[in-house]
């Protein structure tokens, strides 16, 4: 069972599922820093670089959140920020500089690009189903 994403096979183990160095220098501006400071309460802020390395480990593979293996933060705080930056648009920002890299790097080329997905409708007020009716018998009586 592989998984081929952009013609890369993420199951090899060649294939680089961190964000290297130079990524992360690119991409750290354009997280939101979060609260901190002295007058914040509770836990400490989950680092962003490990909650982007979990987000796009979920986005590579398909997984449900539950799965996401353990040397990441856990999966509610993954998805909890992964809410947050699709909301903010933070998430997109990040996506773009990322496939812009890979552009510039020749490790991605969009000028042919594929997209699979299925589609059907259902008819307002349509019946889903009918039961066909039942024939009886009719008998002499005797």
């Amino acid at each position: 069972n592989d998984l081929n994403i952009l013609g890369v096979n993420l199951m090899e183990e060649e294939t680089p599922m961190e964000l290297t160095d130079a990524q992360w220098e690119i991409l750290a501006p354009l997280l939101p820093a979060g609260k901190s400071g002295p007058g914040r309460k509770g836990r400490r802020r989950k680092n962003n670089r490990d909650v982007l390395e979990g987000i796009l480990w979920i986005l590579r593979t398909g997984a449900r959140w539950k799965d996401l293996p353990k040397e990441f933060p856990s999966y509610q705080t993954c998805h909890r920020r992964f809410a947050e930056w699709v909301e903010d648009g933070t998430l997109e920002r990040v996506l773009k500089a990322l496939a812009e890299d890979l552009v510039r790097r020749g490790k991605l080329d969009l000028s042919e690009t594929f997209i699979d997905g299925s589609f059907a409708s259902a008819k307002k007020g349509a019946v889903t189903f009918l039961i066909p009716p039942v024939r009886v018998a009719k008998g002499r009586a005797g």
